[in-house]
């Protein structure tokens, strides 16, 4: 499994498998059967309700768990007469439990919404505690980034966030590279809008390499060095999903999938005020 090393030295497996939008009852089997492919790299969330079938998927594999990848995220916390970094601290504990472990790999806050400053200094902590080894955000738009990174000790050390061919996010991509965070793709497929596994231009590449749509996608991706977490309830698509390192994508490949870009996400806007109000209306 190829690997990206983040800016604290610690080495992540490039891809993954999410399990965003797996029902709960569904996904301790959907787990497993990623872990008998060969996934060593996990990715839920607080906000997901699935982190105790993903504890319970890890524990029936018998996988060490050093050989694993386990990351989820923080959702918004609320505490309007209470403390911000001490429910940060709760949340994260209810996380361990849930999912059964000592420590997390990945620690995401989620949205860059509330009061997040304060999230951040007590993932800080946890940090320097070594709960977990290595604390990021997802979601956030540069003007957020670096201003987070401009106010606090720790740089995040990734950021996931919407990135697909239809929104390829190089500019952010640059800017992160140039404050040591590394990118991390969610959606990579787009949830299969404007047709992406069917698209004329990438079937083509996928063409010349005897693959698929979805594996030209994401081999895109990782030749770019973004970390992707690709989702399905598929055994064999899964499988497919991990073979994607076989083969090089040229450089004339390269720049027609750099065509399709719109310069715009597929799905919804963190700085539509709708969307701030919808996602807040939501907060623990």
């Amino acid at each position: 499994m190829e690997t990206v090393t983040l800016n604290n030295g610690v080495e992540m497996p490039i891809i993954g498998f999410g399990v965003f939008q797996i029902p709960d009852t569904e996904t301790q089997a959907a787990v497993e059967a990623a872990l008998a492919a060969g996934y060593r790299h996990l990715d839920t969330a607080a906000s997901y309700g699935n982190e105790e079938a993903v504890g319970a998927a890890i524990k029936a594999s018998g996988i060490p768990r050093e050989e694993l990848w386990v990351t989820t995220k923080l959702w918004i916390q609320y505490a309007p007469t209470g403390s911000v970094e001490d429910n940060t601290l709760r949340a994260f504990e209810a996380s361990l439990t849930r999912l059964g472990l000592d420590y997390l790999d990945l620690y995401l806050i989620h949205q860059p919404l509330g009061d997040y400053y304060s999230e951040w200094r007590a993932m800080q902590k946890l940090y320097a505690e070594k709960r977990a080894r290595a604390i990021g955000v997802s979601n956030f738009h540069p003007d957020r980034l670096v201003d987070l990174i401009e106010n606090n000790e720790i740089v995040p050390a990734v950021n996931q966030i919407e990135t697909h061919p239809f929104h390829q996010r190089r500019v952010d991509q640059d800017l992160m590279g140039e404050r040591g965070v590394q990118i991390e793709s969610w959606g990579p497929f787009a949830e299969g809008k404007n047709d992406l596994f069917t698209n004329p231009v990438l079937a083509a590449i996928g063409e010349a390499h005897g693959k698929s749509a979805a594996q030209v996608v994401l081999r895109w991706l990782t030749q770019r060095q973004v970390i992707v977490i690709p989702k399905s309830v598929k055994p064999e698509r899964m499988a497919q999903n991990l073979d994607i390192f076989d083969f090089t994508l040229t450089e004339e490949q390269m720049a027609q999938i750099a065509t399709l870009d719109t310069g715009a996400s597929q799905f919804f806007d963190h700085r539509d005020p709708a969307m701030v109000s919808w996602l807040n209306s939501r907060h623990d």
